[in-house]
């Protein structure tokens, strides 16, 4: 299982290649030229095939999500956990981490995804559940979530949010 925060938390005095390579190395015992071999493809994946020598301080805030999405995909992991992924970016940012998730949607990657963002939500979920005060208030397909709410809760939040 893979994670990915709402920070980064990359080692800032590695470049994203090396960030990317050490839980392979370390974790998994792999040689140096294998991690880096599937540094370099997890940083190509997530559109960071030109920042292989970047250290983190000169990516845009985009870029550093996504070098922890290539972090979290370089174990090679059955599932993903997003925990509020684009909360600390910029608005123009969140886009590409947006898209890159949605890449790893279409491919078939099993997804949890903590988020405030409706229109992906909707867009990519086969399943949408709505928390109210720290309990699920309503759980189904994102056509029944937010075209007909069962919940007053939900549809106030929708209410508001659309």
């Amino acid at each position: 299982m893979g994670m990915v925060f709402q920070q980064w938390n990359s080692f800032p005095h590695l470049t994203a290649l090396e960030n990317v390579a050490l839980a392979p190395r370390i974790v998994k015992n792999l040689s140096k030229s294998e991690a880096l071999d599937i540094a370099a493809k997890q940083l190509e994946h997530v559109g960071l095939g030109d920042k292989f020598n970047d250290f983190p301080s000169v990516l845009s805030g985009g870029q550093q999500q996504r070098l922890a999405i290539a972090r979290a995909l370089a174990m090679d992991p059955q599932y993903m956990l997003f925990d509020e992924a684009t909360s600390a970016l910029d608005p123009e940012l969140v886009g590409e981490v947006l898209d890159t998730m949605r890449v790893l949607a279409e491919e078939g990657m099993t997804m949890v995804c903590v988020t405030h963002e409706m229109g992906f939500a909707r867009d990519v979920s086969d399943r949408v559940a709505y928390f109210h005060e720290g309990a699920v208030e309503e759980i189904g397909s994102p056509k029944q979530i937010f075209s007909d709410p069962q919940s007053e809760n939900t549809r106030k939040f929708l209410a508001k949010v659309r």
